[in-house]
């Protein structure tokens, strides 16, 4: 089982919606006996807090199976070696990451970063949608870097 882990900073925006729009995209590959999704945060300051009701509200509008009573977690140090791909929402969260994995063999990425050199979005991070209120456009860059993703957990797990 190849495991993912998505990470923002409190686990109840971003790296929900990523968990929950790439489940779906595994689900309609066919995939899911052979990928798992999971999220957390680098800050303990929502840990145990619900789903953000914007990530929500856009994932209900693109009818994205959910659990938005599902209580936000910080990110531990078992997930490094736990998880074959940890995958950052910002350059706060990479940093964190790269020094927080120790000998970690997990591979740890920005999540737009297959996106981003396919030229299908500009932007190199996901913005945080509770500062700005943009949950759309969070959700039209998660779902293309889902996309681009799993073309790359494809290509390189012969999937």
């Amino acid at each position: 089982m190849i495991k993912v882990l998505m990470v923002c900073t409190g686990n109840i925006c971003r790296s929900p919606m990523a968990e929950y729009v790439l489940k779906d995209r595994i689900a309609q590959a066919g995939l899911s006996d052979k990928i798992s999704v999971d999220s957390a945060g680098i800050s303990s300051e929502e840990v145990g807090n619900s789903v953000h009701n914007g990530t929500v509200g856009v994932l209900r509008k693109h009818h994205i199976e959910h659990d938005a009573l599902r209580p936000a977690r910080q990110i531990t140090a078992a997930d490094a070696n736990d998880f074959d791909y940890l995958l950052a929402m910002d350059r706060g969260h990479l940093n964190y990451l790269k020094r927080s994995a120790g000998t970690s063999k997990a591979k740890i990425d920005l999540f737009l970063n297959d996106a981003h050199t396919a030229g299908d979005v500009s932007y190199e991070e996901v913005p945080d949608p509770w500062y700005d209120g943009q949950y759309d456009r969070t959700y039209d860059l998660v779902t293309k870097g889902c996309a681009a993703f799993l073309k790359r957990l494809r290509a390189e797990n012969n999937l």
